[in-house]
């Protein structure tokens, strides 16, 4: 049974970042990419401190909250990387290697902790990371260089190292770390928005999609947690890690693009992938 219902919310975790995706992109196109984010990671922290409040849930350990922020400052610097990688490099290799280091990386480091996953479930892992790069827009032909690799290998781990810390805080505390690291990603992002001169205040159009983004990055957080604490690491990651499906998935529906067709294939390997991982 904990293994069904970390599958579940690994899928709760991947439909929420992956309409946050969705929202925040839409969000971007009308303000700046640091907007949205310092705004929506604002939005999401009064969400959830506004939740543990209604649930009179305990205050965290000290420890917990040094958990949190430190995964804050981890998820922050990967957002970095990956924001200045998609701004310098190919987004068609950026995007698909941030996307399989920050799901392979976790992987590892949960076998060495829990030991390994049957052999269907590794398979599964393994045409789980194959969609993931397809659906990122890894299939798209882009020649590469060593000196690519960088940025979206740094995204990767720091997105990575963000899913590993979090998951480590009390089961019976979850929403005070996940506050914390909200604080601490928006105490790091704000100077670095005011330096670049990239922070204004989103229009009242924008801000709905922004309060969109943060509150589902707040509940993609609560799922992953909850899927870590009761599973096991490396299946809650890679079921968490297939977010970009629900992402190119609304933006076919929702904004009438064309997928390619790569990411139909990475799509279909998803499904057969889920039902191998979900087996226990």
């Amino acid at each position: 049974m904990n293994h069904f219902l970390s599958v579940v919310y690994g899928l709760g975790a991947a439909l929420s970042f992956g309409a946050g995706d969705f929202a925040g992109g839409i969000a971007t196109k009308k303000s700046p990419v640091f907007t949205v984010i310092i705004f929506s990671q604002i939005t999401g922290g009064l969400m959830l401190l506004a939740l543990a409040v209604i649930l009179n849930q305990n205050f965290s350990s000290i420890y917990d909250f040094f958990l949190g922020c430190l995964a804050g400052i981890c998820g922050t610097m990967g957002l970095t990387c990956l924001y200045k990688g998609l701004s310098t490099s190919k987004m068609g290799l950026v995007a698909p290697v941030a996307a399989v280091v920050s799901a392979v990386f976790p992987v590892i480091v949960g076998i060495f902790i829990q030991g390994w996953p049957t052999i269907l479930q590794l398979t599964g892992f393994g045409l789980a990371i194959i969609a993931v790069w397809l659906l990122s827009g890894g299939g798209a032909k882009a020649p590469m260089c060593l000196g690519d690799l960088k940025l979206p290998v740094a995204a990767g781990l720091g997105f990575g190292m963000f899913f590993i810390i979090i998951s480590q805080v009390s089961a019976d505390s979850i929403l005070w770390p996940l506050i914390s690291a909200r604080v601490a990603s928006i105490v790091l992002f704000f100077p670095i928005a005011k330096i670049k001169q990239k922070y204004i205040i989103p229009s009242k159009e924008n801000f709905l999609m922004i309060i969109l983004a943060g509150g589902c990055d707040a509940a993609g957080n609560i799922f992953f947690v909850l899927a870590a604490n009761i599973g096991r690491l490396d299946i809650s990651v890679i079921v968490t890690s297939l977010y970009p499906a629900i992402t190119v998935l609304l933006a076919w529906v929702v904004l009438k693009e064309k997928l390619a067709k790569t990411q139909w294939t990475g799509f279909w390997i998803v499904l057969f992938a889920l039902m191998l991982i979900a087996q226990n």
